[in-house]
């Protein structure tokens, strides 16, 4: 796929992150993985990333990335595209990149980098090193600690034809109609704060309808349920979830720092999908809180 074909891709659909399955050891467990994919699949997301910040990427080695990728590619083939996470130091960053491009993923979403801290100069030159190694299209992640300004973009896509999409996971509404107002069409954009949905209707005003979903690895029909909404302006329906669900689930989310991927992973387990346990320094939720949380699913109805 080119880099143009990934940017259509993202114009349009709901977008998800699937869990990376463990086994109770902790290691990658391939045929979880496998029948995971199988299931969410066929439930219409536009692409899913495999490895990303819920497949919890930032815990994988240099050794099991190149099987998860393969397997998401080779699992999803001719159903839906797979893009792949990519990210942390600038070396093992393109090492990913090309091991996600040798598997045949659709392109990757760059993630933030290794350190806390980095100027707009060093952003560019490790953003611009891992497009140039690779042919497919890259898709940067926007975060606190890796904050792109809107002529940093520019320039970096004047340099970078791969560089076709933006994902924001900051939520800063002025940087992003900056961002938007500077670079048009030239990138996609996806909303990509934790819990999307809350977000939806306000980033789809800026012209970014798009958003990816943590949620859907779990109630996958309401969350496309929720997409639909969006996109045809149905208020009552967003908010009735918006009520019913994820304030609620926003709530149990925010008890512990990391909870973003851990409640995920208490969803899926919850509904019968279980992808075995977070790997350190994240934290699995407590069983009253993994009560808590079936109790919200179970207004929900069948998915």
């Amino acid at each position: 796929m080119n880099p143009q074909e990934l940017k259509s891709i993202m114009g349009s659909g709901l977008l998800s992150f699937p869990l990376t399955d463990f086994d109770a050891n902790g290691d990658f467990h391939k045929a979880g993985y496998v029948k995971r994919l199988e299931w969410l699949a066929p439930y219409g997301a536009s692409a899913l990333f495999a490895a990303g910040g819920t497949g919890e990427f930032f815990s994988l080695t240099a050794e099991e990335y190149p099987e998860i990728i393969q397997t998401a590619v080779d699992t999803c083939r001719g159903v839906v595209p797979i893009i792949a996470g990519t990210g942390g130091p600038t070396r093992f960053a393109i090492q990913c990149a090309q091991a996600a491009e040798k598997a045949g993923a659709h392109g990757i979403l760059l993630l933030p980098h290794y350190l806390t801290e980095a100027g707009q100069e060093g952003l560019a030159a490790h953003v611009e090193a891992v497009c140039k190694s690779v042919k497919f299209g890259v898709i940067v992640y926007n975060r606190a600690n890796s904050k792109l300004k809107p002529e940093t973009l520019a320039r970096l896509a004047e340099r970078n034809p791969n560089l076709v999409g933006f994902k924001d996971g900051v939520g800063d509404i002025e940087a992003m109609v900056a961002i938007y107002q500077k670079m048009g069409d030239r990138f996609a954009y996806l909303g990509g704060l934790p819990t999307a949905e809350v977000y939806a209707a306000a980033y789809k005003a800026l012209g970014t309808p798009v958003y990816s979903s943590a949620v859907f690895n779990f109630i996958p029909k309401t969350a496309m349920d929720f997409y639909k909404a969006v996109a045809e302006d149905d208020m009552a329906t967003q908010h009735r979830l918006l009520k019913n669900f994820f304030m609620p689930y926003l709530d149990l989310r925010n008890r512990m720092a990391g909870y973003a991927v851990s409640i995920v992973k208490a969803g899926a387990k919850v509904v019968g999908h279980d992808a075995g346990p977070v790997r350190a320094p994240l934290t699995d939720l407590k069983p009253d809180e993994m009560d808590k949380l079936k109790a919200l699913i179970d207004t929900l109805g069948p998915q």
